[in-house]
């Protein structure tokens, strides 16, 4: 084990395998100390299997301690020994849901959570861990679920508040670099031509520019090549059963396209300088690039 660190903030679970499971995988296994934190338990999800539709939010309420189970069992397939959820027992936050539904207005979803409050959690995280890396989302929380911009701002807030030494309990922590998740859109473009040609669709668009994730290409300063752990992410994807079909447009896009589309995890550097080995395309190859313990 190195004294390296890489800390990502997440707001579901499932979140963390579709963006950066490749990514995750990769640094376990090279002896990496990855920490996830998740900010709420997902309990507004969609459920995808019939036969758990009683855990829905509308009838039993059951759905974010599953979706639990199915975090843990991913994080295990990842070789991910440390995940938490934001928080502590007396204070945690629920799912928000979908931007404009009725659950964003209960006081205590995550979308409702006092800033500071929320960040001072994961700062003590942070002071602990001395992470060289942290991953979270940009400021739109990719494609606009509330809980994803608050994951944004919680984690950028955070990062702030560790580096401060006037703040809080401990020595301050500045993380040397941070990083967004990205997804390009020539990336993203290439499968739905892919799926046209076979007959099939992506999420029932024609074009990457229809979908709020996709990103312009030169948005892109890193991409990590995950590829030999893509079949821990598609069995990590596998354990979020409630959130991910087995029949839906994730898992065609891996049958008719090849695993290697989701081998390659995107990233933009939003804190730190592009260092190390660069690919032709002049992309960082590496999170921890240019970093070295400050231990």
């Amino acid at each position: 084990m190195t004294s390296r660190s890489l800390l990502l903030v997440h707001a579901h679970p499932d979140d963390e395998t579709i963006n950066n499971g490749a990514t995750m995988a990769k640094y376990a296994a090279e002896g990496i100390k990855v920490t996830l934190v998740t900010c709420t338990r997902g309990e507004e999800g969609e459920v995808l299997v019939p036969g758990l539709s009683h855990l829905a939010s509308s009838v039993e309420d059951g759905l974010g301690l599953h979706r639990e189970g199915e975090l843990r069992e991913a994080m295990q397939i990842l070789g991910i020994a440390d995940h938490r959820f934001l928080g502590d027992p007396e204070r945690q936050w629920r799912d928000s849901g979908m931007m404009g539904s009725e659950p964003n207005n209960r006081k205590d979803v995550f979308w409702q959570a006092d800033l500071d409050e929320a960040a001072g959690y994961l700062v003590a995280i942070i002071r602990e861990i001395h992470p060289q890396v942290l991953v979270t989302y940009d400021e739109f929380g990719g494609y606009g679920h509330p809980d994803h911009i608050q994951a944004h701002r919680v984690a950028m807030r955070a990062a702030e508040l560790a580096a401060d030494p006037n703040y809080g309990v401990g020595p301050a922590w500045d993380i040397p670099k941070i990083y967004w998740n990205t997804m390009p859109r020539s990336v993203i473009q290439a499968g739905i031509d892919k799926m046209k040609e076979i007959g099939s669709d992506f999420f029932g668009v024609t074009s990457a520019d229809d979908l709020p994730f996709a990103k312009p290409d030169e948005l892109v300063t890193t991409v990590i090549n995950g590829s030999d752990y893509v079949d821990q992410k598609m069995d990590a994807m596998k354990a979020h059963e409630t959130q991910i079909s087995l029949d839906g447009p994730f898992f065609a896009l891996s049958n008719n396209v090849g695993l290697d589309v989701w081998g390659q995890e995107f990233y933009t550097l939003v804190k730190g300088a592009i260092a190390g080995t660069l690919d032709a395309a002049g992309r960082e190859t590496d999170l921890f690039s240019g970093t070295m313990s400050q231990e």
